[in-house]
């Protein structure tokens, strides 16, 4: 070992021990809040009848202001009264661009985070997250910064099929696991392939419990009978068997739920499987198997363009679609056969956390009508269905 790599290994020690620091005071940090709380689990929606609520809108990059600007033109229709009474105020956050964003040199510029702090939710179209292929600063996601930001820290995805009886609800641990340091590994050597790489996942108690008591709290009120919770803690003994450990001494509180326990390549499995998919309700994962495995559900629902997801917090709750920015079909000249049923459906949930559950009901019955005229047609491929027919046949249905 020459005295190069040992330098490197010194430098990776003491980012190591930094590291460890900043979570552990943050683990102790999410304790106090807590226990302040009364170890409520989050914010179960910002409604109020007397209170304007301010959404702020971000189109984001790609075919995200496509998608936006349907949207946002069937809310003005749904919102109508809402908008006019004063009671519901769209606000544009503008700079969040990728070539703004690049060219701040910042994940997310600081004027976009004033505008952002003074909105109540926030509904977000897809980013992407620049690399050092593009000639620029290789930024930290902005989707992962946001939700550290806000501290978002319940990325809730339903997914529906009525037809073969799947009605399941996933509560994604959405601030630590392999996400929370994904931008500071550490690689020992000169370059890729040049020695060796060592990346970084961070479970704390008090995330997971608090992701936890979210997933159950939600059962107990929607009456759900069932709570799959989804590691790899035979593998990952520390990590995901303290996530394991954690939400099942949750469960202990609610002694009505059936509470059961499952390896992420197994339940990738169970998914597809007809015979006992539909048997389960709700499920609390870690970042990354829920990412991976919110994904594949909504591929069972008719794609990723049809599944939105809330990111929930204590003050602060956005509401994007699950799918990326899709720059090929911007460079494809394709953008406007994009399909918008994603950020429909997140904004069906949006409006529901504010409190305007009639208004999301019929968004979401005027979406599903889209759907079962369109669904197949939407393809994102010449020849397909576009995004303004898919919100024309919303519009007449609501």
């Amino acid at each position: 070992m020459d005295n190069e790599i040992r330098r490197q290994i010194d430098e990776a020690a003491e980012q190591l021990r930094e590291m460890l620091i900043e979570q552990y005071e943050r683990n102790e940090r999410l304790a106090a809040a807590a226990k302040r709380a009364g170890g409520a689990g989050g914010d179960a929606g910002c409604g109020d009848a007397d209170k304007k609520t301010v959404i702020g809108l971000a189109p984001g990059d790609g075919i995200g202001p496509v998608i936006m600007d349907e949207t946002k033109a069937v809310l003005k229709m749904l919102l109508r009264d809402e908008l006019e009474s004063g009671r519901v105020e769209f606000k544009e956050i503008t700079g969040f661009t990728l070539e703004e964003r690049l060219a701040a040199g910042e994940t997310v510029p600081k004027g976009v985070l004033e505008q952002m702090d003074c909105c109540d939710v926030i509904l977000k179209g897809p980013t992407t997250t620049p690399n050092a292929a593009m000639g620029g600063k290789n930024l930290e996601s902005a989707n992962v910064f946001l939700r550290k930001r806000f501290d978002l820290f319940a990325n809730v995805r339903p997914v529906s099929v009525p037809e073969e009886g799947i009605d399941w609800t996933f509560y994604r641990e959405n601030t630590e696991g392999e996400y929370a340091l994904g931008s500071r590994g550490i690689r020992l050597g000169k370059e890729a392939g040049d020695g060796l790489s060592v990346d970084f996942k961070v479970i704390t108690g008090e995330g997971t419990r608090r992701i936890a008591k979210a997933a159950f709290d939600f059962a107990r009120a929607n009456g759900k009978k069932r709570v799959s919770i989804v590691t790899k803690a035979n593998i990952m003994k520390k990590t995901d068997g303290d996530f394991q450990t954690i939400c099942l001494d949750v469960a202990r509180d609610y002694p009505e739920i059936e509470t059961d326990t499952w390896f992420v390549d197994i339940m990738a499995a169970n998914l597809v499987n007809k015979d006992i998919r539909s048997g389960f309700e709700v499920f609390v994962l870690p970042n990354l198997y829920g990412d991976i495995i919110t994904d594949e559900a909504a591929q069972i629902q008719g794609g990723v363009g049809t599944a939105g997801s809330a990111n929930i917090g204590t003050d602060m709750a956005m509401f994007e679609a699950i799918h990326g920015s899709a720059p090929r079909m911007v460079s494809d000249g394709i953008a406007h056969l994009a399909n918008p049923a994603s950020l429909m459906t997140a904004a069906v949930m949006m409006l529901r956390h504010i409190g305007l559950t009639e208004k999301a009901a019929v968004l979401e019955a005027a979406v599903k009508k889209a759907d079962d005229m369109l669904g197949a047609r939407m393809t994102g491929l010449p020849g397909g269905a576009g995004c303004a027919e898919f919100a024309g046949i919303v519009k007449e249905n609501i």
